[in-house]
C-alpha cells in the first residue's frame, strides 16, 4: 500500500453534516470507542482487585496505562483484520504498555476475559455517554417547544390532512404535539439508560469459566465458593463501570443492543416528524414559520434569493437513516451459537451511526426549537384562503338538524364549489340559499364561519400537555 493510502484521514462528517461538530460526534468517535474499551479493561482489573484475585497495585497500573492517547488506533484497526475484532490487538498493546511501568502487573491484563466482554461493555459505555448528551438536548428542545405552545395556545392556523387544508387548529397545539414526541423519545431513552445498558461478562462461551478458574487458583482457598464469587465479580464490574448487572451473559442474546436500537430509531423518527412539519410550514407559499436566521446559513450555490430550511433538513436526513440502521441492529438478534461469526461484528458501525445521527438530530432540533419563529398573521391569512370553506364541518353539524344530513351535505358541497369558482364567501352564499327557509341570519353565519372560533379543544389540550402534573408518556 502506498504511503498516500496507508493512513486515511479521520471520518470528518463530510457526508453527515447533521452530526458534524456536535457533542455526540466526539462521544462516539474512534478515540472514544477505544477509550471505552480501555475503561472496560481497567474496570475489570479493579473489580477483580476488589475481590482479591488481582493485586491492587496491578489494577492501579492497568488503570494508569489505559489511556487512548497512548495507543496507535490505526495500527490496532489494521491488526483487527487478522482477528476480526479490535480487542485482541488492543490487549496486546495494553499489556506492553503496562509492562513498561510495572512488568509484574502485565500478566493481570484481560485476566480470564474475552474480546466480546470488553467490546460489548465498551459499547454500552459509549452508548450511555452518548444518550446522556441526547437527553440533555431533548430537554432543551422540550423547554423551547413548551414556550412556543404556551405563547401560541390560541393562535389559529389551518390544520392540514393529505396535504390540503382540513379544519382549523392552533399553532400551540402543533407545538405541544412536537413537545410530546420529544417527551416520548426521552422516556424511551431513559428506560434504556435505567438498567438497559449492562456490562458484558461471559468469558469465552458465556459460562465465565476463565474468570472463575483464575479466581479459584489465585485465592488458593479450599472453601472457595464459585457462586458467591460469580455474584461479587459481576456486581463489582457493574459498580466500576456504572453499568447495569445482566441476568445472564448476553454474547448471543442481543436484547441490550436491540432495545437501544429501538429507542434510537423512535427518537430519530420523532424528531423527523418535527422537521417535516417545519419544512412544510416554511414553504414560500405557506410561510407560517421560519427557522432561526443565522448569517450565511441556508444559502444556495445557485440562487442568491434562497434561505433554505437547513436545520430541519439535517434532522430529517438523520430520521430517514436511523430507523433503517436500527432495523439492521434488530436483525442481529438472529445470532447463532454462543458467539456469532458475523452478526456481532455487523452491529458495531450501525450502532455508532445510530448514536451519532440521533445525537446530531437532537442537538439540531434543540437549536431549531429555540429559534423557530411563528407568523400568526400569515397563519390567519392562510385560514382565509378558502373563504370560510375550512369550517364546512362545523356548518354541516349546525345545518343537519334543520335540513337532514344528506341535504345539508348537498347544500354545503354545492355552495363550497360555487364559492371556490367565484371567490365568494361561503357564509354569503349560504345566506341566500333557498334551502334555508328559516335562516340563521347573516351575522350568525359569519360567526359560524370564523375559523378562529372553530378550533375545538385545542386550547384545553395545550393546557393539559403543558401541565407539569400530567403523566409522562
Amino acid at each position: 500500500m502506498s504511503a498516500a493510502h496507508s493512513r486515511p484521514p479521520a471520518d470528518t462528517g463530510l457526508l453527515s453534516p447533521v452530526r458534524a461538530g456536535t457533542p455526540v460526534e466526539y462521544a462516539v468517535c474512534d478515540h472514544a470507542w477505544l477509550q471505552a474499551m480501555l475503561d472496560s479493561e481497567a474496570a475489570l482489573a479493579r473489580a477483580q482487585a476488589r475481590l482479591g484475585t488481582v493485586p491492587e497495585a496491578a489494577a492501579e497500573s492497568i488503570t494508569l496505562a489505559a489511556r487512548a492517547e497512548r495507543f496507535d488506533m490505526r495500527a490496532i484497526a489494521l491488526a483487527a483484520r487478522e482477528t476480526a475484532n479490535p480487542v485482541v490487538g488492543l490487549v496486546q498493546e495494553l499489556t506492553r504498555e503496562v509492562a513498561r511501568s510495572d512488568p509484574s502487573a502485565a500478566e493481570y491484563v484481560h485476566r480470564g476475559s474475552t474480546s466480546q466482554d470488553i467490546l460489548d461493555t465498551g459499547a454500552m459505555l459509549v452508548a450511555r455517554r452518548a444518550l446522556l448528551l441526547v437527553r440533555a438536548d431533548l430537554a432543551r428542545a422540550s423547554r423551547a417547544l413548551g414556550r412556543l405552545a404556551d405563547a401560541h395556545r390560541d393562535t389559529a392556523m389551518a390544520g392540514r390532512t393529505l396535504a390540503l387544508q382540513a379544519v382549523p387548529t392552533t399553532f400551540g397545539l402543533k407545538a405541544a404535539g412536537w413537545r410530546q414526541l420529544v417527551a416520548d423519545a426521552d422516556l424511551r431513552l431513559g428506560r434504556v439508560l435505567d438498567g438497559g445498558l449492562p456490562v458484558s461478562l461471559g468469558g469465552a462461551a458465556g459460562t465465565l469459566a476463565g474468570y472463575l478458574e483464575y479466581a479459584r487458583i489465585d485465592t488458593g482457598d479450599p472453601e472457595w465458593e464459585q457462586g458467591a464469587y460469580l455474584d461479587r465479580l459481576v456486581d463489582s464490574f457493574a459498580a466500576e463501570t456504572g453499568l447495569a448487572r445482566p441476568v445472564l451473559p448476553w454474547h448471543s442474546l442481543r436484547t441490550p443492543v436491540a432495545d437501544l436500537a429501538g429507542a434510537l430509531g423512535f427518537t430519530a423518527g420523532a424528531l423527523g416528524k418535527i422537521a417535516a412539519d417545519v419544512q412544510s410550514l416554511a414553504r414560500t407559499e405557506v410561510a407560517e414559520v421560519a427557522e432561526p436566521a443565522v448569517s450565511g446559513r441556508g444559502s444556495s450555490s445557485a440562487m442568491p434569493h434562497k434561505r433554505n430550511p437547513v436545520l430541519s433538513t439535517l434532522i430529517r436526513s438523520a430520521a430517514l437513516q436511523v430507523p433503517v440502521l436500527a432495523a439492521g441492529l434488530t436483525q442481529c438478534l438472529v445470532s447463532e451459537d454462543e458467539r456469532s461469526a458475523g452478526a456481532w461484528h455487523a452491529e458495531w458501525q450501525p450502532l455508532r451511526e445510530c448514536l451519532r445521527l440521533t445525537g446530531g438530530a437532537a442537538h439540531t432540533v434543540a437549536e431549531l426549537a429555540e429559534g423557530l419563529r411563528a407568523d400568526p398573521e400569515r397563519m390567519r391569512a392562510n385560514l382565509e384562503l378558502t373563504g370560510s370553506r375550512i369550517v364546512s364541518e362545523r356548518l354541516a353539524a349546525v345545518l343537519t338538524p334543520r335540513l337532514g344530513k344528506a341535504a345539508a351535505r348537498r347544500l354545503l358541497t354545492r355552495a363550497s364549489a360555487e364559492a371556490a369558482r367565484g371567490g365568494s364567501l361561503l357564509d354569503a352564499l349560504l345566506a341566500e340559499a333557498p334551502e334555508l327557509c328559516v335562516r340563521p341570519g347573516r351575522a350568525a353565519l359569519a360567526a359560524l364561519c370564523d375559523p378562529a372560533a372553530y378550533t375545538g379543544a385545542a386550547a384545553e389540550l395545550v393546557d393539559r400537555a403543558l401541565d407539569p402534573s400530567a403523566p409522562a408518556g
